[in-house]
């Protein structure tokens, strides 16, 4: 497990930005079975890939898309590993993987993006498949 003094200021990227911190396996099914809209999920963790991609690619997306998710959430893989392996039953079939994110709309996993969809893509890119998504179902 990685220590609270590094994980703080990575998580602290989405919690300032309007994420809801996640912690608890309580916290997330709370969230996912009685949102009764979208949902919004960043899987957070330590990479490069996830300070140079997935995180701004998330903020980015909720700031400049005109349909927003209902609710913003993250837990953090390796940090808050319940909540983490909580969310991640609800994104199967998908594989475990970090950084990932998932929108739910009423409690289904309507969008899902993977590692390998963030790792060697922009923020930007990432941010413009997001953004379609918030289109599509929020």
């Amino acid at each position: 497990m990685y220590p609270a003094e590094l994980v703080a200021p990575m998580k602290g990227e989405l919690v300032e930005a309007g994420f809801e911190d996640l912690t608890t396996v309580e916290q997330v099914d709370e969230l996912v079975q009685n949102t009764e809209d979208t949902l919004f999920v960043v899987i957070n963790s330590v990479c490069g890939c996830a300070a140079r991609n997935a995180r701004p690619a998330a903020r980015l997306a909720v700031h400049h898309s005109s349909k927003k998710p209902a609710k913003l959430a993250t837990v953090f893989a390796g940090f808050d590993r319940d909540a983490t392996n909580q969310v991640r039953k609800y994104t199967l079939p998908y594989p475990p993987s970090s950084p990932s994110m998932a929108l739910f709309k009423n409690g289904e996993l309507v969008h899902f993006v993977e590692r390998h969809q963030i790792e060697g893509h922009s923020a930007e890119a990432i941010a413009r498949n997001l953004m379609q998504a918030f289109e599509e179902n929020c």
